[in-house]
């Protein structure tokens, strides 16, 4: 039988590390997915292809970007009605999800289909690339619902207490893709189109074996899809919109920051993106660790125990504090050896070493982020969270890197960036402590 937790009982650490470990662990799978795309492509293909798939992968990442917003929101409404205990309401909204999110996939997937070349100009694709990112594009706007629907089901699981379940499936879909990719591209000689193909048979199996698995085990309560109630769906987009929007803030505040890096030229940039590459995998336990708070939030939120929402945010602050702290060490010792596994050139390492040494201290700020979002968002404050993210990255973290890196030459950009993850888990603590989304009240 599949382990779920019941967050509003038992020992809060406990199941802080238990819960949040499979998270970790299939961030760094769904991490590790894109790296071996581009290992295949661009081993395979040569530096044509990895452009044609890197420039597709940008309008993927933003439809994926509103698909995490959206399950962002099925997080909070869902955990809440497991705390609440109310099966029919978890049904009800679980149908109300399922039928916007196959509504949404179905469109998306049309209106991308047919308008793939269109999005790719508007991203100035080269004439050369334009082909092979169009042929790449299309097949994984085809294969759509399967990304909505396994993201979707982990999402479920995880709100009900099941975080292992969501790692399987994800490892089903990297070890898959690991294996298709070089036989569609290669093998079949697909070229690009064949990476297009790997990745939505990896991701269709991944979603229909945990479909039945779902279904099979009843680990959740669904049904036969059914016009779902006004309300409901209000709600959902209440939630679901500013959810989605955050992502963009944060894409769109991130291409900002490297407009500031490139002016620094080649090998600030080539020791940005190998230290970018490694702060994605330093983040991963902070990241785990905000999604675990919600859903171990939400279920109490749902049965109106702050006392122990309060415990889950000082067990979740110190559990960061001990995580991010022995992970900034480490790389401040091992940087340099870190960097050398993506780059060699002298001046690129220098920089990313330096880089990744002066980052290392804000590291545990940055994890207050996480958790304290994480915690805020569980109540539905989702309005509250887009702000602070607006605040964080454009009225903080953008200036200031423009800022110090005017200031102090390349190695501004670490210590603006550092700054900016120190000042604004002071303001998501301020908002902790004193804003109103305590009294959010999502159900009638």
């Amino acid at each position: 039988m599949v382990k779920q937790y019941d967050f509003t009982k038992g020992s809060i650490f406990k199941q802080l590390v238990f819960f949040s470990g499979p998270i970790i662990l299939a961030n760094l799978l769904q991490a590790s997915y894109q790296i071996v795309d581009s290992l295949w492509v661009g081993n395979l293909l040569g530096a044509n292809a990895l452009g044609a798939v890197s420039i597709s992968g940008a309008i993927i990442f933003t439809v994926l970007a509103f698909v995490i917003g959206l399950n962002n929101a099925a997080l909070t409404i869902l955990s809440q009605q497991k705390g609440k205990d109310n099966e029919e309401q978890l049904k009800s909204y679980l149908n109300a999800f399922v039928v916007i999110l196959t509504v949404l996939a179905i469109t998306f997937s049309l209106l991308g289909f047919v308008f793939s070349e269109q999005l790719l100009g508007l991203l100035g694709t080269p004439d050369d690339l334009l082909e092979m990112a169009k042929g790449y594009l299309r097949i994984n706007f085809i294969g759509m619902l399967f990304l909505f629907g396994y993201n979707f089901i982990s999402t479920v699981l995880r709100a009900i207490g099941d975080s292992k379940s969501p790692l399987m499936f994800v490892a089903i879909a990297v070890a898959l893709n690991t294996v298709l990719d070089p036989l569609f591209i290669a093998g079949f000689n697909l070229g690009v189109e064949g990476a297009a193909y790997a990745t939505i048979i990896a991701q269709g199996t991944s979603f229909l074996f945990g479909l039945i698995m779902v279904l099979r085990n009843k680990l959740v309560p669904f049904s036969l899809p059914s016009v779902p109630k006004w309300a409901e769906v209000k709600l959902i987009l209440h939630l679901g919109i500013p959810a989605g929007l955050q992502m963009g803030v944060i894409s769109a505040g991130s291409a900002a920051i490297m407009s500031v890096v490139t002016s620094f030229g080649g090998a600030v940039v080539g020791g940005f993106g190998a230290a970018q590459r490694l702060d994605s995998i330093i983040m991963l336990p902070a990241q785990a660790l905000g999604q675990s708070v919600t859903s171990m939030a939400g279920q109490n939120i749902g049965v109106g125990n702050w006392q122990r929402v309060s415990q889950i945010t000082k067990h979740g602050l110190r559990y960061n504090f001990l995580c991010m702290i022995s992970l900034g060490l480490m790389v401040f010792i091992f940087a340099e050896h870190a960097v050398t596994l993506f780059i060699q050139e002298p001046a690129a390492v220098e920089f990313a070493t330096t880089y990744l040494r002066i980052m290392a201290f804000s590291f545990p700020f940055l994890g207050i982020n996480f958790i304290l979002n994480g915690i805020v968002r569980a109540a539905g404050a989702m309005y509250q969270v887009l702000v602070l993210n607006i605040i964080s990255f454009w009225i903080l973290r953008y200036p200031l890197t423009y800022l110090f890196s005017n200031l102090y030459d390349e190695i501004g950009i670490a210590i603006g960036l550092g700054a900016s993850f120190m000042i604004s888990s002071i303001l998501a603590a301020a908002y902790y402590r004193y804003g109103r989304w305590r009294e959010k009240e999502l159900f009638d």
